[in-house]
């Protein structure tokens, strides 16, 4: 039987969760997820954990922060004068926003706080800076 490593297409079936056991995702509604193992498709950790694995093993891991996400950082909080929204737009905590960067790059941002005449938003990854765990199924290698 061979074992998965970089390369390899693989389909993998995963829950993943935070230290507390509340699930964050899980492919449970959505099919196994389909990848090539070393293209940089998902998080390192994730990746690591599937090399060497077999079809239809199972394994529980600990991804820290660094191997996913990355840490939490402070100066990717950014505070946006209000006026810089359109006047009639509904600003929530907790909503995603897409801004388009000046090389038409396009980032993600969380609205943390909506005050008279500021809105801060996160651009960090909603998981950065913690550690994850997630039970993987290796489904198949393709």
């Amino acid at each position: 039987m061979s074992q998965a490593k970089n390369g390899d297409i693989v389909k993998v079936n995963y829950t993943g969760k935070f230290e507390d056991g509340t699930v964050f995702d899980s492919s449970d509604d959505k099919g196994p997820l389909q990848f090539t193992l070393g293209s940089g498709q998902i998080i390192p950790g994730f990746e690591e954990a599937i090399i060497g694995m077999n079809s239809g093993e199972t394994r529980t891991i600990i991804i820290s922060a660094d191997k996913a996400y990355g840490p939490y950082q402070k100066e990717m909080i950014l505070e946006v004068d209000r006026s810089q929204f359109p006047p009639d737009i509904n600003l929530t905590v907790g909503e995603q926003l897409e801004l388009s960067q000046p090389d038409d790059q396009v980032i993600v941002v969380t609205i943390t706080n909506v005050a008279e005449s500021t809105v801060t938003l996160d651009a960090n990854h909603p998981l950065a800076g913690k550690d994850l765990t997630f039970d993987i199924q290796l489904v198949e290698i393709v």
